[in-house]
């Protein structure tokens, strides 16, 4: 069983647990005073094997299905500059929810944007320069279309080369996580150069597939001008900032705000961190957003907010929309805070 099949196991294993928990109104201190949600692609679903990237996706119909049932428990839909005062304010009995989603898929205007609209809720949308102008490239899904064309993956990295089989799905599954996993171990840039020459090899062109998936500036520029959404800033080149120099840190960041700016007309006030986890995310790159003048920054760490989190604006957790559980129930579990405080004191 591969890694990624475990994980999906213990975490369907705590959200039916939460579930329980949540009907018998056992710890309901967890769900704090609101949520940041995340999302990645919202599209119909189409089968592939291996999918490794099947997290990053949900459908429209369960977007809908994750705001009905938020609206139903009373949630409040605010927009992401609101989280600071709402967490300074005294506390409500009505929480609130904060809608993000990361990298500017074309599909967040033409899938998502109506699902907010109707139920009028704002969202920042997280645009990456680098994607958005066709200067990097989605090596995670450049990566999956590779092992899944391909029987043999040989791939040089630093001078080590990574050499796997990717015959069978599970094979294939294996290849994706091996070679992820070495490119987050190596020279970032370096390995998704190697990556896209091998992926080109094989006829996938790794430039048009962010084409075809990103908006281009001139789209997120139209994009932007909607009163539901607001821009934030996402890196200039999807990196994982903990290995960038202070010099190039900065001026990744700096960039990206500029970037927003120029596309929004307005400066940004949040940033997300590229992957939000520990590749992106410490003291050294917490203040460097905040020196650059932004108002509050997200990862990816799950978890609600509660009063606390005023110390903690630069690094705040969202709850991701998982494509492995889309259900209203899974919805609840997840809002309920108690999965991420089960996982803590485990």
């Amino acid at each position: 069983m591969s890694k990624a099949s475990i994980r999906r196991r213990v975490i369907a294993g705590g959200l039916t647990t939460a579930s329980m928990m949540q009907r018998l109104k056992l710890m309901q201190d967890a769900r704090g005073r609101g949520a940041i949600f995340t999302l990645h692609h919202v599209r119909p679903y189409q089968a592939r094997q291996p999918d490794p990237n099947r997290h990053l996706e949900i459908t429209p119909q369960f977007l809908a299905t994750a705001l009905r049932t938020l609206w139903r428990e009373n949630y409040e839909f605010i927009a992401l500059d609101q989280v600071p005062e709402r967490l300074a304010a005294p506390s409500s009995t009505r929480p609130f929810a904060a809608f993000t989603l990361d990298d500017a898929y074309r599909n967040t205007q033409t899938m998502a944007l109506p699902i907010f609209e109707h139920f009028e809720a704002p969202c920042t949308v997280f645009a990456c320069q680098g994607l958005s102008n066709r200067s990097h490239t989605l090596w995670w899904e450049t990566l999956a279309a590779l092992v899944r064309k391909a029987d043999h993956v040989e791939l040089s990295i630093d001078g080590v080369t990574t050499a796997v089989s990717a015959q069978t799905t599970d094979n294939k599954q294996h290849a994706f996580e091996q070679i992820a996993q070495r490119i987050a171990q190596s020279d970032e840039a370096a390995a998704i150069h190697a990556l896209n020459a091998l992926a080109l090899h094989h006829g996938i062109n790794s430039v048009e597939m962010v084409e075809d998936a990103i908006m281009s500036t001139t789209e997120l520029r139209d994009f932007a001008s909607h009163p539901l959404v607001t821009l934030g800033a996402h890196s200039v080149s999807h990196r994982a900032l903990t290995k960038l120099s202070n010099e190039d840190l900065a001026q990744d960041i700096l960039d990206s705000v500029d970037y927003i700016e120029g596309v929004s007309g307005e400066r940004p006030t949040s940033f997300a961190y590229p992957y939000g986890d520990a590749r992106s995310v410490d003291e050294r790159t917490a203040q460097a957003v905040r020196d650059a003048g932004l108002k509050l920054a997200v990862t990816t760490k799950p978890g609600t907010l509660n009063a606390h989190h005023q110390a903690a604006l630069y690094t705040l957790p969202r709850i991701s929309l998982n494509g492995y559980f889309q259900t209203p129930q899974h919805v609840n579990a997840l809002a309920s805070g108690i999965p991420f405080k089960l996982f803590r004191q485990g």
